[in-house]
């Protein structure tokens, strides 16, 4: 009994009987004009339908009063817009045609089917004459009284089917098309993306911030040096101070304001990262090669941070002063970068011909390792980690037009 008389208590059963019954007021119209010809109103909607802001007015009323709770969703089965092409307007004019039959067979369940059931109960009580004349004056009142809640519980049945038969139809002609589809799957993979990117950005900006700040304080308390240690606190402000604005413009992004973000680093800036790397006592040998401001602004951005995480992987590891080879080359076609460092860590075990043990970078930084692979793949390149010769080395190789690359050996 309450899976059968649930839907009866539910708003989305009346908004719809109320959707479905705004059509009608151009029938009643129509009625005083013509009632000869009652089918006449259906030509009228060809051209209403084929009017592009047609389907938004009725996108926006089928999303309130049909759909109301999936209006909010991510993906609304029902589009608020304009026809684009003639399919949406064709579209739009059979959505007209079937919400005026459906219109049509509502008012039977509100009007004429409770009317029914209130002339079986008249018969059944020996009123005449009947307010419909449906019955004959010699019907069985017996049956009449029997008969008398059919028409109800039909009416009931009917309301909650045409309404659903509506919104399903609706969600059909009214849902949006393939290309309004396409457009929303691209916008959303653009969001992940956004959101991919906004992550390595502060994995790859604040991590390397907090290591060599907390190298730094580890280095300067074991020093006792008063000057070593003025030079570490100024390091750390130098280091601490640069991410507070990553961390403000990836704040920026997330609220969406409309205050433009400020520039992202660039391989220009790559003079900052080796100069905090030497600061924290790593021994950097760096080669940059070619016109590093003619490289794309997307390749230039993410090889700063393929160049950040490999430096920040070499500090956090590497035992006392860490020796690091970096090479940034720029060629006609592509942009190449290697860091390079002994395999000298204590907290490593023994390397195996596989690459580092379980506790080396491929266990403790792997989100950083994965994260260079993946710069590197969104840019058309590659990426290799891991031990060659007894050295760590981690190579990209970036293609300056956006074209598949393999990576130099």
């Amino acid at each position: 009994m309450r899976r059968l008389l649930g839907p009866l208590a539910r708003t989305v059963t009346y908004t719809r009987v109320l959707h479905l019954g705004i059509p009608l007021a151009l029938l009643a119209v129509w009625m005083f004009v013509d009632p000869s010809h009652p089918y006449v109103p259906l030509l009228f909607l060809v051209p209403i339908g084929l009017l592009p802001g047609m389907r938004l007015a009725e996108g926006v009323q089928a999303q309130l009063l049909l759909t109301p709770r999936e209006r909010s969703g991510p993906d609304p089965v029902i589009s608020a817009g304009a026809s684009a092409t003639w399919a949406d307007r064709w579209r739009t004019v059979l959505w007209l045609e079937a919400r005026s039959v459906l219109s049509v067979l509502m008012l039977g369940c509100v009007v004429w089917l409770p009317l029914l059931g209130v002339d079986l109960i008249a018969r059944a009580a020996g009123h005449t004459p009947p307010m419909l004349p449906v019955l004959s004056g010699t019907a069985p009142r017996v049956w009449c009284a029997v008969l008398a809640p059919v028409p109800l519980v039909v009416a009931a049945v009917g309301v909650v089917t045409i309404g659903r038969l509506a919104a399903a139809v609706a969600r059909r002609l009214l849902g949006p098309s393939p290309a309004e589809r396409l457009a929303a799957l691209e916008e959303r993979t653009e969001q992940l993306l956004e959101r991919t990117r906004i992550a390595r950005e502060l994995h790859d900006s604040i991590g390397h911030a907090l290591t060599v700040a907390v190298l730094q304080a580890g280095a300067a308390r074991a020093a006792g040096d008063a000057a070593f240690t003025d030079r570490a606190l100024g390091t750390i402000e130098e280091t601490g101070r640069a991410a507070l604005e990553d961390l403000e413009r990836v704040l920026l992004v997330l609220r969406e304001s409309a205050r433009p973000a400020s520039q992202r680093p660039t391989l220009v800036d790559a003079g900052r990262l080796l100069d905090s790397a030497r600061a924290s006592g790593a021994l950097v040998e760096a080669t940059v090669t070619g016109p590093l401001e003619r490289v794309p602004a997307p390749v230039s951005r993410e090889g700063y941070r393929i160049l950040q995480e490999a430096l920040t992987n070499v500090l956090r590891h590497a035992a006392g002063a860490a020796q690091v080879r970096v090479c940034v080359e720029v060629t006609g076609a592509a942009l190449g970068i290697e860091v390079t460092n002994p395999f000298t860590c204590a907290s490593f075990g023994p390397p195996t011909a596989d690459g580092p043990t379980a506790n080396g970078p491929t266990a403790a930084d792997g989100g950083g390792l994965r994260g260079i692979k993946e710069r590197a793949a969104l840019l058309g390149g590659e990426a290799q980690t891991g031990l060659r010769g007894g050295e760590w080395r981690v190579s990209a190789l970036l293609p300056l037009d956006g074209r598949a690359a393999g990576v130099r050996a």
